[in-house]
């Protein structure tokens, strides 16, 4: 199986080898298929694909092929390797496709843990096979450690190892921590996956939106619009 994900493009391009196989889980992302037309599948997803994708169907695509998937505006997909030991439990939203190789099963989270994550249910993948995540921005990844914490915005949470320790918290000064979003304060074995999509509104605003003055400048003064940007 080869990916390319040409930059600032917005979209994916999948080569299916003879023994390739793909479970697709958003088919109207498929721009543009090239294989026998016999190759491709659609089948009903399971209880949990449809609670957590808000889709039915799911569609399987057979080697040799070569795929177009379409991406969101501003978002990426990384194609990550899972191994036959692999304890990740990622939220099921970010999955676009899995490879074949693969078995998918639910891990129903504990009581502590629901309150904490407001998730009833991750999703274990064990391998081998390719899993491919669509993130808001790169994805990123950082080694948790027994004792010395990480601190991850919730928001960005991709995956996280199942043996994780899992808190509620803020950190820094009292001024800091009423000034930042949830965070999760993890610590364990294991990667831990989070998406870097920035999303600090202000500072868009800040960088997309003209002030009050200069936009009346701009309108007041004779070739104001040429003069001030």
């Amino acid at each position: 199986m080869n990916i390319t994900t040409p930059p600032n493009v917005g979209h994916i391009h999948i080569k299916l080898d003879d023994s390739d196989a793909i479970q697709l889980l958003h088919p109207q992302a498929l721009l543009a298929y090239q294989g026998n037309p016999q190759s491709r599948e659609d089948r009903l997803m399971d209880f949990a694909g449809m609670y957590r994708k808000k889709k039915l169907i799911r569609s399987r695509l057979q080697g040799p092929a070569e795929l177009i998937v379409g991406l969101p505006p501003g978002c990426m997909l990384d194609a990550i390797d899972i191994p036959e030991e692999s304890d990740l439990l990622f939220d099921f939203r970010h999955v676009l496709f899995y490879s074949d190789g693969l078995t998918m099963k639910s891990k129903v989270q504990t009581i502590k843990n629901v309150w904490i994550t407001r998730e009833w249910v991750r999703m274990r993948f064990t391998g081998p096979g390719i899993l491919g995540l669509i993130t808001s921005g790169a994805l990123a990844t950082l080694q948790l450690h027994p004792e010395r914490p990480l601190f991850v915005e919730a928001g960005s949470l991709v995956a996280y190892p199942e043996n994780a320790s899992i808190k509620l918290s803020v950190y820094g000064n009292q001024l800091a921590s009423q000034n930042m979003n949830v965070q999760w304060e993890m610590t364990g074995k294991g990667p831990v996956l989070m998406q870097t999509g920035f999303r600090d509104t202000q500072l868009d605003e800040q960088l997309h939106k003209d002030g009050i003055v200069r936009r009346a400048l701009r309108e007041l003064l004779p070739f104001g619009g040429v003069y001030i940007r």
